[in-house]
């Protein structure tokens, strides 16, 4: 195990949420889940370990008294457009909601940043008139739109 690790904490559906996870993002897996083995959470994931994309996390099932907020999310730095769309749709196809800037929540309410690599190149260009441009831009986005960002760059 990591020094640092993330511990998500879910209601009862732990092992749904990480199922999922492990199933859109390369080089993933669920190492262990261990189950209460009683009482009025048994059968739900006591702990979890699992990695996305070699970032390891662990999760647990522990009931509705904390919810996650946009004050936490996870940052996915994204290849290219085509990476932003495959990530987006299997989100929002499995019951998340877009918001804005490239953030959405999924269905468990954990929020999410799909960002493509471009924003940050695009967003640090020496040229302050062209990066607020990209900024002002992509302040308008729900889904961030690599396209649109080049030519707001541009100008155009």
């Amino acid at each position: 195990m990591k020094k640092i690790t993330p511990f998500l904490w879910y209601d009862n559906n732990c092992e749904e949420a990480i199922n999922f996870y492990s199933s859109i993002f390369k080089n993933s897996k669920i190492k262990s889940i261990a189950k209460y083995p009683g009482g009025p959470m048994e059968g739900k994931v006591m702990t979890a370990v699992f990695e996305l994309d070699g970032q390891e996390f662990m999760a647990i099932d522990a009931g509705p008294t904390f919810k996650f907020t946009e004050a936490f999310s996870l940052y996915v730095n994204c290849q290219d457009q085509a990476e932003v769309d495959e990530l987006w749709d299997k989100f929002l196809s499995n019951g998340g909601t877009a918001s804005q800037c490239g953030w959405l929540k999924d269905k468990w309410g954990l929020s999410w940043q799909i960002i493509p690599k471009r924003l940050g190149e695009l967003l640090s260009d020496p040229d302050k008139e062209k990066a607020n441009r990209v900024m002002q831009a992509m302040l308008k986005m729900i889904k961030i739109d690599v396209v649109e960002l080049e030519k707001a760059h541009e100008g155009k």
